[in-house]
């Protein structure tokens, strides 16, 4: 079948062709947070870019429970497209569905009741309060939407059609910024404007997101036997794959959260500063990003089909592509560093807020290759389901970057927060890559879906 290639292709070219599509729609993916930022930075202020990037450590958070889920359950559903068994396919994506709007709504009415709460735990500036707050706000009214698309856009990877999400992607990236642009500079609706542009545009992608995947799905026939609504076994097995997932996505979120507030501590310029340097670090990571997954669903694919050789040429393949990427990434950093930190803070930043940017920018420039290679050894384990070490390594990974942000930063400087990244990267690395080579990971895989 056409949608088997991760399974039949050569692994360069299986990659590659599934790799372009996401790594595109993680790039429009990231314009959301990005128009908003780059939006209310000229046209609002200092100040209001602050705000937006004081809430964006406590968005993350969320927004990395809902990959982390689709990540976790696409690795079953993957398992199932694999073997070919698409009743059990399609009940694990229905009680994937289900599972996940429930938890959207709860957390979206926590997040509604301790907004302010968190953010000033979060050590975020008196000066940007409400409009962080208002942000917050706006922002979890639409977590439903938030959670349904990265879902549903999980699973048409496992299915290996990654072309749909781009589409939807671009299309509600270019809808979020016009959007952006009406209501803050038209409607001079400030930070708000931009999160209503971000919950709408969000919204559409997810319900067109909805109707083509249930269309699509009709071609997978599963005989008499009924498809249950939701199914407790499949629960279980996309648990114990997902909740893992979940668990090291949401942590890795809470402690940039907790490394937030050291920023949040020297001031509101270098807030903005930081806020805009990491709005392009999140740009450069989507190439690692996007290949983790890639490994997650070929690994899952491939399980299933019982090639097992193949995981380890992909996985060769795989840290080759990340590699390139790397390269690209630092020569573009290296030359581009003081632009791109302009296009956030324009004619009216403040000497602090650009120097943190810069600084921030220059130095991440050279380390993206280590990222890339924990990303993609990740990606083998997660998509074989072998999660303790994974999720181990991450921890470690969160806890070098939390504790050293916490202990030195005060006495140092801000530079500290970003100096000590590499650094857990190669850790987190190396945890995983020896777990790879003990090829234990055959064994957690064999287990997968039974």
């Amino acid at each position: 079948m056409e949608k088997e290639y991760l399974i039949r292709e050569k692994p360069l070219k299986a990659m590659t062709v599934f790799a372009v599509p996401m790594i595109i729609g993680n790039l429009f993916q990231q314009f959301y947070t990005m128009a908003d930022s780059a939006v209310v930075g000229r046209f609002v202020g200092e100040g209001a870019l602050a705000a937006v990037g004081a809430s964006y450590a406590l968005t993350t958070v969320f927004i990395s429970i809902a990959i982390g889920g689709g990540v976790g359950a696409s690795v079953i559903t993957g398992s199932y497209f694999g073997a070919r068994e698409y009743r059990k396919m399609k009940a694990s994506i229905r009680t994937a569905l289900i599972s996940f709007f429930i938890l959207s709504v709860f957390l979206g009415s926590v997040g509604l009741l301790f907004s302010r709460q968190i953010l000033e735990a979060l050590n975020t500036p008196e000066s940007v309060m409400e409009q962080a707050v208002e942000y917050l706000n706006i922002y979890f009214l639409g977590l439903p939407f938030l959670f349904m698309y990265n879902i549903l856009s999980s699973m048409f990877n496992a299915l290996g059609r990654s072309r749909i999400p781009l589409g939807l992607l671009i299309f509600s990236s270019v809808f979020n910024v016009i959007l952006d642009l009406y209501m803050v500079c038209s409607l001079h609706m400030g930070v708000a404007g931009a999160a209503w542009a971000t919950l709408i545009a969000q919204g559409i992608s997810a319900a067109f997101s909805f109707v083509i995947f249930l269309r699509g799905l009709k071609q997978y026939e599963t005989g008499e036997e009924r498809v249950p609504l939701f199914d407790r076994k499949e629960f279980s097995n996309m648990a114990r794959v997902a909740l893992p997932s979940i668990l090291q996505q949401s942590t890795v979120s809470i402690g940039l959260m907790l490394v937030q507030s050291v920023v949040n501590g020297f001031g509101e310029e270098m807030l903005a500063g930081y806020s805009a340097a990491m709005r392009i670090e999140n740009i450069a990571t989507v190439p690692m990003s996007a290949m983790g997954n890639v490994m997650s669903a070929y690994v899952a694919q491939n399980i299933g089909a019982k090639q097992y050789d193949r995981v380890r040429t992909g996985y060769r393949t795989g840290i080759g592509m990340v590699a390139g990427f790397a390269a690209v990434i630092c020569v573009i950093l290296e030359l581009f560093y003081r632009p791109l930190i302009f296009l956030f803070l324009g004619e009216e930043g403040t000497a602090a807020a650009m120097k943190t940017g810069m600084d921030c920018l220059r130095y991440m420039g050279w380390f993206y290759v280590l990222i890339g290679m924990k990303m993609t050894t990740d990606g083998v384990l997660r998509g074989a389901g072998d999660m303790t070490v994974f999720t181990v390594a991450n921890l470690v990974n969160l806890s070098i970057r939390v504790i050293v942000a916490a202990v030195f930063a005060p006495v140092w400087g801000i530079v500290m927060v970003w100096a000590v990244v590499p650094a857990g990267w190669l850790v987190n690395f190396l945890i995983s890559y020896t777990r790879y080579r003990t090829g234990k990971w055959r064994e957690k895989a064999q287990k997968l879906g039974g």
